[in-house]
């Protein structure tokens, strides 16, 4: 499902997903309002890109949205006015929620904004990222909670971990190094569901 976000208070203009040709959104997905998607992007069944409250959401080339993975943000408009809090700026342009290029959404991730994730990420299953900062080439083991914390470029956060304070963030990332186990899982990803998406647009499938 594919659709312009409704007028609010919080969203007074109509927006239009801008989806590359090279993308590819299943049916069962939802892609709303002011949503900018890139090249070879795959969006899986039963997720939602919804930028109808906090806007724009950009998701960059080559990254995926996995089976049930939501992206949302709070308000950025209100009263005539932006909200800036609730923005993060990256390459000069300000966004609600900001996902780069070549980065892994597993299935059930919550990126609700203001927040962003650099390039070639891996973001584990039923992560929580809200009001937080992934920098670039970083991985995030399934089942994390990253509320209000930068974790920084080529770091890994363990599986199960709650960080809430900068403190708990600084304590708990850890480098990654050539023996880290997950170290080149991203790039298995982002071949598969790539190679997905270019199928899967090519076939032009629909229910």
């Amino acid at each position: 499902m594919i659709h312009k976000n409704v007028i609010t208070e919080f969203s007074p203009e109509e927006h239009t997903p801008q989806i590359d040709p090279t993308a590819y959104v299943h049916p069962l997905g939802a892609v709303i309002g002011n949503v900018i998607i890139g090249r070879r992007v795959l969006v899986s069944p039963f997720a939602s890109v919804r930028g109808d409250e906090g806007q724009p959401l950009h998701v960059g080339d080559d990254s995926n949205v996995q089976d049930g993975v939501i992206i949302h943000a709070l308000e950025t408009f209100h009263n005539g006015h932006p909200v800036e809090k609730n923005l993060v700026e990256v390459n000069g342009k300000k966004y609600a929620v900001y996902i780069g290029s070549r980065v892994s959404l597993a299935h059930q991730v919550q990126i609700h904004g203001p927040a962003s994730v650099g390039n070639n990420c891996f973001i584990g299953m039923k992560t929580l990222v809200f009001k937080s900062k992934v920098e670039d080439g970083c991985v995030i083991e399934p089942n994390c909670v990253l509320v209000g914390v930068t974790i920084r470029s080529g770091n890994y956060v363990p599986t199960g971990s709650v960080l809430s304070s900068q403190a708990d963030a600084d304590r708990v990332q850890k480098k990654i190094t050539e023996d880290y186990a997950f170290r080149t899982l991203n790039d298995g990803v982002i071949h598969v569901n790539t190679s997905l998406a270019e199928g899967y647009s090519k076939a032009n499938l629909k229910l």
